[in-house]
């Protein structure tokens, strides 16, 4: 299935931000049945709220395709759409959203609310959720385990030289 192949793709690029310490988020932007644009997640080392995976995917596709507009386009990624990145899908005039694992914190895909199902908003793009949503979730889950054992870790290292 084409949608798995594209979001192994976007778990590519998450892996890409955890090696930097990020949130592991990855997302691609798919025009023509070829990926154009790749994005990681990069707020904390770019100093920039808005440095999420879609974000980043969204700003090289518009620069490569010298439009901010991206009809036709697809983006994949690897964690349900927080409101500021499906905004920006909708502007861009996506057709398709793919993302892997829900997110009920501050999903907006249907977790939370489904921004894209506003009757009222004037682009309506096409949602699909849950593709590789395991592997999407388990990169996660070890992401956060791991981040935790090495807060419990440094604690423990500063409480014996106290």
């Amino acid at each position: 299935m084409t949608d798995n192949i594209f979001m192994r793709q976007a778990l590519d690029q998450a892996h890409n931000a955890w090696a930097l310490g990020e949130v592991p988020v990855g997302a691609v932007v798919v025009h023509e049945g070829k990926v154009i644009s790749t994005g990681f997640n990069q707020p904390i080392g770019t100093h920039d709220p808005t440095a999420h995976a879609e974000i980043m995917a969204l700003r090289a596709a518009a620069s490569i395709l010298g439009n901010y507009r991206l009809p036709g386009c697809e983006l994949y990624v690897t964690l349900e759409p927080c409101a500021m990145c499906a905004g920006a899908m909708m502007h861009a005039r996506l057709a398709r959203v793919i993302f892997g694992a829900s997110d009920p914190k501050t999903g907006t895909c249907g977790s939370i609310v489904n921004l894209f199902e506003q009757e009222k908003l004037n682009h309506h793009t096409e949602l699909v959720g849950g593709v590789l949503a395991e592997e999407c979730g388990k990169l996660l889950k070890e992401f956060f385990t791991e981040r935790r054992l090495a807060q419990q870790k440094a604690a423990l290292l500063d409480s014996g030289n106290a």
